[in-house]
């Protein structure tokens, strides 16, 4: 397959990266040391959450730069480049998985005091949950957090700067470890912060140059009619739909997304420690609740920024503005792919992987393409930092603490540096067996598809059902997660000698059939094994569901009530706009 050459950026535009890489490790390094000293209380309480001082916006924004990471800048744009609107289901599902982190999950974190969520899942069931869940979690946070953003931040900067991809992945690891080891969460909240604006910056001003270009003389308007007009075919016309009915080669029907998102949404919002980690750092329960209702807007806007820009970019090569570029459809394949000239005069295949930094190098002027870099690198280094940080915090809390409960906070914290350290130099060293995905983004979810069911199905119904036992939530963990493995491993190893079922099924849908056999699991095993005496904990789950209502919260517009309502509309108008 062609490999593009790589653009030849500016010195300027080198110059804008280097200052902002500099800039943003200093002042984490700054901002952490400064809040450690000042806040009152244990040191490691100061390092591991923040001295639990963080307000709504700024966990609303590490929310949000937490989760969008360069694997969302590359892929998402690679995903509109390929099948249109559709994976960006994934941002505008998630808003509505917000709105149940609010409504049920942060009361239950804020008031247990806990700070970790295996710390949550003992209280609540016990202590071999909590083992399991914070083995899940490291395993999540290294894989998924931080060895496919390094992966997808060595494609673009490689691209950009021709510098070798492991260059790329070894200099950001250094610098985002750097200031995570030294800082802490607020060092991480606070650069997530930052991160955010330029991140979003970046993302408009791609936006914004795209339909400039495509529209010519006419302007963003004209660009706009011209992405339309280049949709022809019935399966380009498709590309412009959230929403895909039956049968669809994409293999992501409507009812997979309505059905199967909700169980990986929980686990990655609402039960994910990399994630929810900025609510366990919450001043008081009303900043837990509005500060995932503020990410849950700003959720709105990665279609538009991150989805969109990739179907421009298809218009633009469809309507032949890139000589040199040309779209491909395989026969009965549901996904475009791009086809470059070579050297030779020959047309050759090109990874769709490369339609971002295309972009970038195409249509931004000198000195923005720095500032586009930038925003890549704070989308990488935003995600990055907050696994280190969520990892540090599991490994001593929920490990180190176990085995030594004598140990110092300074102890505490000198391991959880250490901690983050060594899942760095796992992530960098797993990052060519990542590589492997041809769909960065398909990769992520089809791991998180097979991983989520069961830790959905113990979190979800250990808030709403009080006959939750420990017996049960403990063979749910054990035998849904054994499914989940059996499951991805026929998938992927068994290839036609896998069940029909498992090659048939789109990996959304299997993902609720999973979630199904966890819950089935949980109330089976639950009856059968009901809560012994003394294993009852009242204070963490709900009675009924008017008690998700019965805090008060603000008056006025920052309710979480009317915040949450407001959400749930602005996202059902959407839905029903592209549907």
């Amino acid at each position: 397959m062609l490999t593009l050459a790589s653009a030849r950026v500016t010195p300027l535009d080198t110059v804008v990266t280097a200052v902002y890489l500099a800039a943003i490790v200093g002042l984490g390094c700054w901002v952490g040391m400064r809040h450690r000293r000042r806040t009152s209380g244990s040191e490691a309480g100061g390092y591991f959450l923040a001295g639990r001082s963080l307000k709504w916006p700024m966990i609303g924004m590490a929310l949000f730069a937490t989760n969008i990471s360069c694997v969302h800048l590359v892929s998402l744009a690679q995903a509109g480049y390929e099948e249109g609107l559709l994976q960006g289901n994934f941002e505008w599902m998630a808003a509505f998985t917000l709105i149940l982190l609010a409504l049920f999950f942060a009361p239950f974190y804020i008031r247990s005091r806990v700070a970790t969520l295996p710390d949550f899942l003992e209280k609540r069931y016990g202590r071999a949950c909590r083992d399991i869940l914070a083995g899940f979690s490291l395993i999540s946070a290294i894989v998924i957090h931080i060895g496919f953003s390094l992966l997808t931040g060595s494609i673009v900067l490689s691209g950009l700067f021709g510098v070798s991809p492991w260059v790329s992945v070894v200099a950001l690891a250094c610098a985002t470890g750097l200031y995570v080891v030294i800082g802490g969460l607020m060092a991480v909240v606070f650069t997530e912060t930052v991160e955010t604006a330029v991140l979003l910056l970046g993302a408009t001003l791609i936006t914004f140059f795209s339909l400039k270009f495509l529209g010519g003389e006419g302007g963003l308007g004209a660009g706009w009619s011209h992405l339309l007009n280049a949709l022809e075919t019935p399966r380009e016309k498709a590309m412009m739909s959230m929403l895909r009915p039956a049968g669809d080669p994409s293999g992501m029907p409507w009812f997979a997304i309505f059905l199967g998102y909700p169980v990986l949404g929980i686990w990655y919002w609402c039960a994910d420690q990399t994630i929810v980690q900025r609510v366990l750092g919450a001043k008081d329960e009303n900043h837990a609740r509005v500060g995932p209702l503020f990410a849950a807007l700003i959720k709105i806007l990665p279609v538009f920024l991150f989805v969109l820009p990739g179907l421009l970019f298809y218009a633009m090569v469809k309507r032949g503005l890139f000589p040199d570029l040309r779209p491909v459809w395989e026969e009965g394949s549901s996904r475009a792919g791009l086809m470059a000239l070579g050297k030779d005069g020959t047309w050759q295949a090109v990874k769709t992987s490369e339609a971002y930094t295309q972009m970038i190098v195409r249509l931004l002027p000198t000195g923005l393409t720095g500032v586009m870099a930038a925003a890549l690198i704070a989308a990488l280094m935003s995600t990055v930092s907050g696994a280190l940080n969520s990892i540090s915090t599991l490994v001593s809390y929920d490990l180190y603490k176990r085995l030594r409960p004598e140990a110092s906070d300074r102890r505490l914290v000198l391991t959880g540096r250490i901690a983050a350290v060594a899942a760095m130099l796992l992530a960098i060293g797993l990052t060519p067996l990542l590589a492997r995905y041809g769909s960065i983004f398909r990769g992520v979810n089809d791991i998180i598809a097979h991983l989520a069911p069961p830790i959905t199905a113990v979190f979800l119904w250990g808030v709403l059902w009080k006959g939750a036992s420990y017996r049960g939530a403990l063979t749910t963990m054990i035998g849904g997660g054994a499914a989940g493995a059996l499951v991805f491993a026929a998938g992927k190893l068994g290839g036609e000698a896998a069940p029909a079922f498992i090659r048939e099924t789109p990996f959304m849908m299997m993902t609720f059939w999973l979630f199904v056999f966890c819950s089935l699991l949980l109330f089976g095993a639950s009856l059968a094994m009901p809560k012994r005496p003394g294993e009852d904990p009242e204070a963490l789950y709900f009675h009924n569901l008017g008690e998700c209502f019965a805090f008060r919260g603000w008056r006025g517009i920052g309710n979480y009530k009317f915040l949450a309502a407001l959400v749930f509309a602005i996202m059902t108008a959407l839905y029903w706009k592209f549907h």
